[in-house]
């Protein structure tokens, strides 16, 4: 055989790196190869098959801007981002599973999603940023606790969800500016207490590559309804997870495989004229939902 033939194409690349590669790029792009190659080899790939898939992959780029992540959306919806989470959790969180002396665990993280907006506003306690928007109002409440069961002062809740009608501000155009997001930071006894709305199902964008790639596997596009939560404060593992009323629709079909049993929160509803858990009488129905967050030490 001629030296510049390879009878293992696999390892002919594996060869190429250089003693000089850093040793974590190089545990996950020889990781990368032998699994992309063995999936090639698993379906015999065809050429005119891989061609698609490149132009798939390029058309996944394309559909990408400053407010559309569309390789973020292949990722969740092949359940990779999800995947990735959990291993994080538990990478993050051994000191805390370690401790026999903890009472609680830590609150299961999920999925970021695409629709994180950094610098949200700081608002009191008791604020409502669900005023004036589609849907119908939620009083969130609860503790932030350490797996003692300790309270943390100051802990910062950062929250954020779509519309009534499932559409988050970011989908909304350029001047609709920030709505139905803020950044809440406990009291001394760990609690805190705000006013948004009842999140609905929606689905993902479905008009790209991905959903495309939906409707081939013979998927919907939809996520349960959810509000986002970002917790933190230095000393403890951040938390990145979701709430999901107890009867929203595709709890069991998340299209994004983010849903967790210990996530999923009874929203109890109230008529109007109803003492809220504020003390406030509404003159409109409206829900509540109690939701207490676990954090482990860092």
């Amino acid at each position: 055989m001629s030296p510049h033939q390879t009878a293992d194409i696999t390892q002919a690349v594996l060869d190429r790196l250089t003693p000089e590669t850093d040793p974590r790029f190089r545990e996950i792009i020889t990781a990368v190869v032998k699994h992309v190659h063995a999936l090639a080899r698993e379906v015999d790939l065809k050429p005119d098959e891989w061609m698609r898939a490149i132009q798939f992959l390029t058309d996944v780029g394309h559909t990408c801007d400053e407010k559309r992540q569309e390789f973020i959306l292949l990722s969740d919806t092949l359940g990779l981002s999800m995947l990735v989470v959990q291993l994080d959790q538990a990478r993050r969180s051994k000191k805390a599973l370690a401790d026999k002396t903890a009472v609680t665990p830590a609150t299961e993280a999920t999925v970021q999603g695409p629709f994180y907006w950094e610098g949200a506003p700081v608002l009191e306690l008791g604020s409502d940023i669900g005023r004036g928007m589609p849907g119908e109002p939620a009083h969130y409440s609860g503790r932030i606790t350490d797996t003692h069961g300790r309270p943390i002062a100051g802990c910062c809740l950062d929250v954020w969800s779509g519309d009534g009608e499932g559409v988050y501000d970011m989908q909304m155009g350029g001047d609709a500016g920030m709505r139905l997001r803020a950044r809440f930071h406990t009291d001394s006894e760990g609690r805190y207490h705000f006013w948004s709305i009842k999140p609905t199902f929606y689905p993902v964008p479905a008009d790209g590559p991905v959903g495309d790639m939906l409707r081939a596997m013979g998927r919907h596009p939809n996520r349960p309804g959810h509000i986002h939560a970002m917790v933190y404060k230095d000393g403890y593992v951040p938390l990145t997870t979701h709430l999901f009323p107890a009867d929203s629709p595709y709890l069991d079909s998340d299209a994004v495989f983010g849903v967790r049993d210990s996530l999923i929160v009874p929203y109890e509803k109230h008529a109007a004229g109803s003492k809220a858990p504020d003390g406030r009488v509404m003159d409109k129905p409206f829900h509540s939902a109690r939701y207490d967050f676990v954090l482990a030490p860092a």
